[in-house]
């Protein structure tokens, strides 16, 4: 898998973020109104909610805005009760597509998935059919700069728990254990380190290569995904090809 293909799909994620804050926002608010209502307000004993304000941050959700979810997170869910649901299918040329939600009405939002996949030229699956083609797997994404040491960095990270680094066109993504992402995650940062995203993510194992012409279908897919407001998360195993 070539770092500049992937940096396509990343990139590509965080500049849609920066175009729709707003909208992510507001996701993100959802989501820590989830994690709050399962483990309660203190991060200190909530993993989730850790999980989800180092997401946050990554996505420059500022620090009163989180504070504020927070705090009005079990009022807001108090008559709204959100379900986690997980759509798989194929998008065009066979590339997998993994959708997380979180949803109020089952039934809408299965039907906009349907709607958003066929439009997509793409086939909404059954549950399991594309999941074990992804690893689940703590994500940090660190951008390239002139004070960063790459051997330092990788250093760093494998001490604090890390599986492995990779250095890619723009950035230095870095994998570990969903159950030491947060060591790494909070062993990074008290280093000073800023992060693109830092979340655990489904990584695919392997890759559909596509040229850029072609892959741009399964990106136009995966952005009609991410503008549904029940979406909080799409993962796909398409690599751009140079």
């Amino acid at each position: 898998m070539s770092g500049h293909s992937k940096w396509a799909n990343i990139k590509h994620k965080k500049e849609k973020t920066d175009a729709a804050r707003g909208k992510i926002f507001t996701k993100l608010g959802r989501e820590i109104a989830v994690a709050v209502k399962e483990g309660g307000s203190d991060p200190a004993a909530n993993a989730r909610l850790r999980d989800v304000i180092a997401k946050a941050k990554a996505s420059n959700m500022p620090n009163d805005t989180i504070d504020r979810s927070i705090k009005k997170a079990s009022g807001e869910l108090g008559n709204v009760n959100y379900e986690e649901i997980t759509y798989e299918g194929y998008g065009p040329d066979g590339v997998a597509v993994i959708v997380q939600a979180l949803s109020d009405n089952r039934n809408r939002t299965a039907g906009e998935m349907r709607y958003i996949f066929d439009r997509g030229n793409g086939s909404l699956g059954a549950t399991g059919c594309v999941a074990w083609m992804f690893d689940r797997k703590g994500q940090i994404v660190i951008a390239k700069q002139d004070d960063i040491d790459e051997d330092a960095l990788m250093m760093q990270a494998l001490e604090a728990g890390a599986e492995d680094m990779q250095t890619l066109d723009d950035v230095y993504e870095i994998l570990s254990a969903p159950a030491d992402f947060a060591a790494v995650r909070d062993g990074l940062e008290g280093e000073g380190y800023g992060f693109l995203s830092a979340e655990v993510a489904l990584i695919p194992q392997n890759t559909v290569a596509l040229p850029e012409n072609k892959a741009q279908k399964i990106l136009d897919l995966v952005e009609k995904l991410e503008d549904n407001d029940d979406v909080q998360n799409v993962y796909h195993n398409l690599e751009i090809e140079e």
